[in-house]
């Protein structure tokens, strides 16, 4: 009896060598891609190929050919609406759930007061005016707690009965009466 333990040790060890023996067979695993903890790039907005822009010829097309082509523009002009901006970006998301702007393009398109297209252009990320967002807020008084005060803020708001309901049934623990007490 003492040799059917080391008997079935062997067993095993030669299973398991028969299954590592099998690996060998088995197809290469794939590449794994050199950036294993990046996301994935985000197109968003409304991208202008260059082939639908060549289609467009200043002093020729209109705003019709021009919404035939490209579509509703992503934005028109504030006080007029002679410049039609077409924005696209590629964004990729930060580790802090931030999104990241990879790159930026917008098509501008310039009309002339007749109708026409005066002029077609493409402004990359590196021509784009830089502007600084106030990272400050307009401070609403009342709304500053104290560490103590969203700690111990809520002792003594609710009746001390389950439910919340106060000695005699009324709501928020203050003196009620009792049914079919009269008040004096």
């Amino acid at each position: 009896m003492a040799r059917a333990p080391h008997l079935v040790n062997i067993l095993a060890c030669l299973s398991a060598g028969a299954a590592l023996a099998g690996c060998a067979y088995l197809p290469p695993l794939p590449e794994r891609p050199r950036d294993v903890f990046t996301t994935p790039v985000i197109p968003r907005g409304h991208a202008v190929p260059e082939e639908t822009l060549a289609q467009i010829t200043p002093n020729v097309s209109t705003r019709q050919d021009v919404q035939a082509l490209l579509g509703s523009p992503s934005h028109s002009g504030t006080f007029s609406d002679d410049s039609w901006y077409y924005i696209s970006s590629r964004t990729q998301q930060r580790p802090a759930r931030t999104l990241a702007v990879r790159d930026q393009q917008v098509v501008v398109v310039d009309f002339a007061p007749s109708g026409t297209v005066a002029a077609v252009r493409r402004i990359g990320q590196a021509e784009m005016p830089r502007v600084d967002f106030v990272s400050r807020e307009t401070p609403t008084p009342g709304n500053e707690r104290t560490l103590l005060q969203a700690l111990f803020g809520n002792i003594g708001r609710f009746g001390a009965s389950p439910g919340g309901t106060g000695a005699a049934g009324s709501p928020g623990g203050g003196p009620g009466l009792a049914a079919g007490s009269v008040a004096r």
